[in-house]
């Protein structure tokens, strides 16, 4: 394991245009002229980009040399909106909440191997994006934990046929088409029944960290404080259980083995990965490019109209 007072010092690398007054074209030609990101961003984990001005509307030729194959939020379970070619708004929760760390879609049988978010639309206050060391994040975690998490965990949705809490499974894997989210989810090695009601029941036994498979660091990967009712808060957790058993909230988890996971794990997941985090502060036009295995990502609340975009590679 690397020194953590060397993984503490973490920064993303930036890369800002000479005296700010870049353009999106010179954006693209700097990425056309890189020798090696790939090698750059396996090697820094988190490039910003700042200065380059860049709009939705110059976007697209700079994430074609980012994202070579740009892919659907397909199975994603946070609510956004698709507003391009597999171009997606970030998480649309509550401006006033914090959104915990996670590496997305670490809960499937694949997950993107590169994440690229575009501020569109800076917020007045907060709002940044914190990104953390996942070989940090693991090392923070108290041995008793990492060791019950060790097995691994257990993913259950219930994604509805249009009516209920969360998001219905034709939103999750953009289809109407059951034949079309069955092939999916036996590619994904995923456990599935569709209830009487049209909802669709979906488990998934995953691993909890990673090797990246570049470095070889062993980094912390799963979403188990985020699917947990402990991380809705005692209120929340409450009112939904006096409505619905566990297993049939819109997302649960388990360790591996079905047995539960003590709230308390979870919640030291959960503040360790905030605690650990790097803010990054968004002006508008910033672009940054992260390895999705290496670092986790979340959102700090805010205030005022904030757009920032998301989009992905495998």
């Amino acid at each position: 394991m690397t020194d953590l007072a060397e993984l503490r010092a973490w920064q993303p690398f930036e890369i800002t245009a000479d005296g700010g007054q870049g353009t999106p074209e010179a954006l693209a030609e700097l990425l056309r002229g890189h020798e090696d990101f790939a090698g750059l961003l396996t090697r820094e984990k988190a490039v910003v980009f700042r200065g380059f001005h860049l709009t939705e509307e110059t976007l697209d030729p700079v994430l074609n040399l980012l994202l070579p194959n740009r892919l659907a939020y397909v199975h994603g379970n946070s609510p956004r909106t698709k507003v391009g070619s597999n171009v997606y708004t970030s998480t649309e929760y509550p401006q006033e909440l914090t959104i915990s760390m996670h590496n997305e879609l670490s809960y499937g049988r694949r997950w993107p191997s590169r994440l690229v978010f575009f501020c569109a639309t800076a917020p007045a206050t907060g709002g940044a994006t914190p990104i953390v060391d996942g070989e940090l994040w693991l090392a923070s975690l108290d041995p008793e934990v990492r060791e019950a998490f060790a097995g691994g965990v257990r993913y259950t949705q219930n994604l509805h046929d249009g009516l209920g809490l969360g998001k219905s499974w034709q939103e999750t894997f953009e289809t109407s088409d059951r034949a079309e989210v069955e092939a999916y989810l036996r590619g994904a090695e995923c456990d599935w029944k569709w209830l009487p009601d049209g909802t669709l029941r979906i488990t998934q036994v995953r691993h909890s960290t990673l090797t990246h498979p570049e470095t070889g660091a062993e980094v912390w990967f799963n979403q188990s404080d985020q699917w947990h009712p402990a991380s809705l808060g005692d209120e929340t957790a409450a009112e939904l259980a006096q409505i619905l058993p566990e297993e049939e909230l819109p997302q649960s988890v388990t360790f591996a083995d079905g047995s539960p996971i003590p709230a308390e794990h979870v919640l030291q997941v959960r503040d360790r990965g905030l605690e650990n985090a790097v803010d990054v502060d968004w002006h508008q036009g910033d672009l940054m490019v992260i390895d999705n295995v290496a670092v986790g990502h979340g959102r700090r609340s805010f205030t005022g109209p904030r757009r920032v975009l998301v989009a992905m590679t495998d």
